[in-house]
């Protein structure tokens, strides 16, 4: 049995464009973004692809839409796919909460497995629900092609754990807005990685630090 996972990381937002700490808050993809979303359908479009999954939030799930239009699928709503929990991040710009979190901000650069703001989640918190969410929609669909779309830090997190690289992996893989990831999950050998962050299809990129 070998099961493809399509890893799609949601098109851009005004926040990403501005280097606003994102979270749960429940933002609409911007122009550029449908636009790269639009060509991330059509470059996925010949995939074959059996299922598109999402998680919750409204960027993910306009982006999955697209994606899905071209296979005549519906989108299936996955709550452990849903975006970290922020807390008090949420909403601040990354330089705001440098300045006013230090100690936390410190942490979330050198040793984010470790770190913690009020009413956020922990990285174990997300590899808690989305890993086992991935292992169920694998079983669900063996020898098929399926679309995961979500946000950076779940896929950094699902990417990292599959391969057994979550000790110390969250800023070793980069993902772009729009672009997508490819998993095989194979018998032999479980999950292997065959494609990271392919940006082929897009014209624009925001390159987005910490």
């Amino acid at each position: 049995m070998t099961t493809r996972l399509i890893l799609v990381r949601h098109g851009e937002t005004e926040w990403n464009r501005q280097g606003v700490f994102r979270g749960r808050t429940d933002l609409s993809l911007n122009e550029n973004g449908f636009r790269q979303c639009q060509a991330l359908a059509y470059e996925l479009s010949t995939e074959g692809i059996n299922a598109v999954y999402s998680g919750p939030l409204k960027r993910a799930l306009q982006t999955a839409e697209l994606l899905a239009e071209p296979h005549h699928i519906p989108v299936q709503i996955e709550e452990g796919l849903q975006n970290i929990n922020l807390g008090e991040w949420q909403g601040l710009l990354k330089t705001e909460a440098a300045k006013k979190y230090p100690d936390q901000w410190q942490k979330w650069v050198e040793d984010t497995e470790h770190w913690q703001v009020q009413g956020a989640e922990t990285l174990q918190d997300i590899r808690n629900r989305a890993i086992p969410a991935v292992h169920r929609i694998t079983r669900e669909h063996p020898d098929q092609v399926i679309a995961l779309v979500t946000h950076r830090s779940v896929l950094k997190i699902i990417i990292t754990t599959l391969l057994g690289l979550e000790k110390g992996g969250f800023w070793k893989v980069y993902l772009d807005n729009a672009s997508y990831s490819i998993l095989e999950y194979q018998e032999k050998n479980g999950f292997v990685l065959i494609t990271l962050n392919r940006t082929c299809h897009l014209k624009e990129k925001v390159t987005e630090v910490f």
